[in-house]
């Protein structure tokens, strides 16, 4: 999506005006109509924006758009703008599908507060799709996630190197996809040969150099027959070593020889192979302060990291969670033949928050527990409150919970006292009551 899109349906014209400016404003791409008729060319299952539409319309209502857009795509955020009066319905109509509703007269914050999160919930949702497009016609390349600057930064790095005749390494923490960035800088490089990946860390020392290498037959006691190593076998390929700080130092002399040579001799062979392929190393490690140790050799690592790719960890990349979860869940929930559990934006924001020590790995893992039932989307209690450990005693756990469940209900609905009562199934007042008794804030509760 190259920018935001907004449909606008409202027959009154200085209402329409209004919100369209005010969307403008935002950012916002606004298709402006009068009615619902006008706005049907517009509403297919491809749209990338969100539609803003008035309950009350000529002819057809706001509410028989919103069924129209849910049969055209489900997923497709519908906003509904309401009277006073109509609370109960537009929260029927959010049960039914609508992404929110929004009290006339509202606020110009209001409208673009809801409409920038249902559009960035449109923008996941469409590059998911995306991904999901990519890896049908490519299912052995794994897709790239993200759109944060630092993933972009990844992009263009991969972009400019791909075609480049030079070896890579590649710096990051586990689980952020080394690996995948490998895979594509192969794809990218249009080699006609194999990716050939191999984890250094995985090997037993006695059989590295015969694995990496090759043998001929007799090198060796139980070397049988010639064995290709996997640096000829990536013959006009990329060979990736992955956790290459693993790497026995006698053997980083041989591979830094064949880089500088692009030549190999096999174990108990006195011919040269001539060698065609691009090396991408990777570690999770500093390898110039592993070098400075001893345990690592500077003169390889200068070779090496000629040019370098750095992969930035989950928490530096914050807001590309929520697109690596949507992929994620629905890859898991084909895997397993399960529906996709769903989440709010409160529990999002804790994921946000969480520290996710095992990265892009550990968000696929944990997706895969919540669409298995194994964990819950929803955050606990002490997670929604802000605590590390829950009351003791009974009424101040009461207390505490019910304190949970509102904010809980405000954060859903974005500080809408009067949508939150509806969900919660209490008065109003009753609900501004509990609202001072626990000092909860709400940014709309003063005047919603």
């Amino acid at each position: 999506m190259t920018s935001l899109l907004a449909l606008v349906i409202e027959d009154e014209d200085a209402v329409r005006q209004a919100t369209v400016q005010t969307l403008e404003l935002s950012g916002f791409e606004v298709l402006s109509c009068a009615s619902a008729e006008q706005a049907r060319s517009w509403l297919r299952a491809d749209f990338e924006g969100v539609v803003v539409t008035d309950v009350r319309l000529p002819s057809s209502s706001g509410l028989e758009v919103l069924a129209q857009v849910m049969a055209l795509d489900a997923e497709l955020p519908v906003i509904l703008m309401t009277g006073h009066g109509h609370v109960s319905m537009a929260v029927k109509a959010v049960q039914d599908g609508a992404y929110d509703f929004i009290e006339k007269p509202f606020s110009a914050e209001r409208l673009t507060h809801t409409a920038l999160r249902a559009a960035e919930k449109r923008r996941l949702v469409m590059e998911n799709r995306r991904l999901r497009t990519a890896w049908v016609h490519n299912p052995d390349l794994p897709p790239l996630i993200g759109q944060s600057t630092a993933m972009e930064r990844v992009r263009t790095l991969i972009a400019s190197l791909a075609p480049m005749p030079i070896d890579v390494l590649i710096h990051g923490e586990t689980g952020t996809g080394k690996e995948v960035v490998a895979r594509h800088l192969h794809a990218a490089s249009l080699r006609k040969g194999p990716f050939v990946a191999i984890n250094c860390g995985a090997l037993p020392e006695s059989v590295f150099e015969s694995e990496i290498f090759g043998h001929e037959a007799g090198a060796f006691t139980g070397a049988q027959k010639r064995r290709i190593g996997k640096l000829e076998y990536a013959q006009h390929g990329t060979l990736f070593l992955d956790e290459i700080e693993s790497m026995p130092l006698a053997l980083q002399v041989k591979l830094l020889r064949v880089l500088q040579e692009r030549r190999l001799e096999r174990l108990g062979s006195n011919e040269a192979v001539a060698l065609d392929c691009r090396v991408v190393a990777a570690s999770k490690v500093d390898l110039l302060a592993l070098s400075a140790k001893g345990l690592f050799r500077e003169d390889l690592y200068f070779r090496l990291s000629a040019v370098s790719i750095d992969l930035p960890a989950i928490r530096q990349r914050t807001e590309d969670i929520g697109l690596l979860l949507a992929f994620f869940i629905q890859g898991s929930a084909l895997r397993f033949d399960l529906p996709a559990p769903h989440w709010t934006a409160q529990q999002m924001q804790h994921w946000q928050g969480r520290h996710w020590q095992g990265n892009v790995r550990e968000l696929r893992n944990f997706a895969d527990r919540l669409v298995l039932g194994v964990v819950s989307a929803e955050p606990d209690t002490a997670a929604m409150l802000g605590v590390t450990q829950m009351p003791q005693g009974l009424a101040d756990r009461i207390d505490a919970y019910e304190c949970a469940l509102i904010t809980q209900a405000l954060q859903q609905t974005q500080g809408h006292v009067a949508m939150a009562a509806e969900q919660l199934a209490v008065p109003k007042k009753t609900l501004y009551d509990k609202i001072k008794k626990y000092q909860i804030k709400s940014s709309r509760s003063a005047s919603d």
